[in-house]
């Protein structure tokens, strides 16, 4: 007998099949629908068939089947709702015709770079994403009129800015329009009315600004460019060499909100509060409390929103100590997403990297531990807890990330482990130090020095190792290699997990 949970399972994997092989198609400008409205009948048909006969002989596998084909064909259907959003949308059919006039508010918080910013302008529905120069400063909320010409973002060999863009729905862009403040929360002119939410997020980014200021005053670069990615999770400010050496390192996700790097950090913090002598559903509650305290700390990015859930759902199957239970609700709140916005499936490498980072920790993970185990005592139990993590969370996300950014780091594996056992101490120390800055310039100063310490090793370990030695370039990899990987990873791991439970129950 299938269980319900099992059921849940291949339903929700079925909605995602039936995402990603309307997705695989691709999207072009002309043509974004592929698959002929007749298979789609025919798939309905056929669930239909299986699910009716299936009641009538009594046979439960088969009324799985068809509500799985069922649920393969809502799948479809959801993600042709999506192209066919896109190309109905009313900003992108302006692309590519001239100077336009558009007023619109700005929905999130400016990327700011060393030279420019970046704006998510939403106008009457749609959004488009504005580059302009680094001055003047534009505010979360401000109402603004923009004067220039809406683009198609732009396709290359070496990176696809259309396809990046699309999982938050941005389908113009806009190069240094002329722009107008014509009001907002704290700008003269048109006056506008905040949701709860608006003004819960305007608040957020504001003491968020606060802690970047302190941090500005209390630390020198590059010491406060990795502080600041790595509390606040801001990355526009910092050079390319220090981007370059990061990449190098495979040190890059640190400073990020990026999804390994949550999941990574949630592992890693529940080892540190089991060594603190707390029980490990204490352990549990004080993690999530954590990783959700930094990702609103940094702004609730979606990027993190989508990589704390997927942290969450992993604490929650060490708590239960089960490993189906950790991967079916995985596969439940990918789906969850993916009903929202199913364009992250294929567009959007931080969901993949999350999801995969957290099925390399529930299944692979305990295999890593028992084997260094074998090689060390219980008293480094803890560093053993980092290094099974780093190693199983970095071994299912390296062919994504191969296939993605085309470089592979061969010093990765030693980085993480000389800078991950530290990373929870710096976030203390820094968001400690920050905090106290906001509010005296000589405390945030004095609070530091630790900080500083941990900077300083960290500077010294990205300056040691990125060397062009250390990193491999590998192009043009196929998508083939990428599924082959998996699908052998997936046979060994399986038969690895099969031993240990026989050996177990034996």
């Amino acid at each position: 007998m299938i269980t319900p949970s099992k059921i849940l399972f291949f339903i929700c994997l079925s909605f995602v099949a039936g995402i990603f092989f309307e997705s695989s198609f691709g999207i072009s400008q002309d043509k974004l629908i592929k698959i002929p409205q007749i298979f789609l009948w025919a798939f309905l048909f056929v669930a239909v068939f299986i699910i009716v006969f299936s009641l009538l002989i009594k046979k439960e596998n088969f009324t799985v089947i068809g509500f799985c084909i069922f649920l393969f064909l809502v799948g479809i259907l959801r993600m042709q709702i999506s192209e066919f959003n896109i190309a109905n949308d009313k900003l992108r059919q302006e692309n590519d015709k001239g100077q336009i006039t558009l007023t619109g508010i700005i929905i999130r918080e400016p990327d700011v770079r060393n030279a420019s910013q970046k704006l998510k302008i939403d106008v009457s529905g749609s959004v488009v994403l504005a580059t302009t120069s680094r001055y003047p400063e534009y505010k979360y909320l401000d109402k603004v009129k923009i004067i220039g010409q809406l683009k198609t973002p732009s396709e290359t060999e070496d990176f696809n800015y259309k396809n990046y863009l699309l999982k938050d729905r941005i389908y113009s862009v806009m190069d240094f329009p002329k722009i107008s403040v014509l009001g907002g929360p704290a700008s003269g002119g048109e006056k506008i009315n905040p949701t709860v939410i608006q003004k819960l997020y305007s608040g957020i980014l504001f003491f968020k600004q606060k802690l970047r200021e302190s941090i500005r005053n209390n630390f020198s670069p590059p010491e406060s460019l990795i502080l600041e990615g790595t509390i606040l999770g801001d990355s526009g400010a910092m050079d390319q060499d220090l981007k370059n050496k990061l990449n190098i390192t495979g040190l890059r996700h640190i400073i990020a909100v990026s999804g390994t790097h949550i999941v990574i950090l949630s592992s890693i913090l529940v080892s540190l509060f089991l060594a603190f002598g707390l029980w490990r559903g204490q352990a549990f509650y004080f993690s999530v409390i954590f990783i959700w305290f930094y990702i609103l700390l940094t702004g609730l990015p979606q990027s993190g929103i989508r990589a704390g859930i997927m942290g969450s759902i992993f604490l929650l199957a060490q708590k239960l100590g089960r490993q189906n239970t950790g991967s079916r609700a995985i596969v439940l709140a990918g789906a969850i997403m993916l009903l929202k916005n199913p364009l992250l499936l294929l567009y959007d490498v931080g969901f993949q990297l999350s999801f995969l980072a957290v099925l390399g920790l529930i299944y692979l993970e305990p295999l890593i531990k028992d084997f260094i185990k074998i090689f060390t005592r219980d008293k480094a139990k803890n560093f053993v807890s980092i290094i099974s993590a780093t190693f199983a969370a970095q071994i299912f996300t390296l062919p994504i990330m191969i296939y993605n950014f085309g470089n592979i780091s061969l010093v990765s594996p030693i980085t993480n482990i000389l800078i991950l056992p530290i990373v929870s101490l710096l976030m203390f120390f820094g968001f400690f130090s920050a905090i106290l800055g906001v509010f005296s310039n000589i405390l945030g100063w004095i609070v530091s020095f630790p900080c500083l310490f941990l900077l300083n090793y960290f500077v010294k370990v990205i300056d040691i190792f990125s060397k062009p030695f250390a990193v491999k370039y590998i192009e043009n990899v196929s998508l083939i290699w990428v599924i082959i990987f998996y699908l052998v990873l997936t046979v060994i791991v399986a038969h690895l997990n099969r031993v240990k439970r026989e050996k177990f129950l034996g």
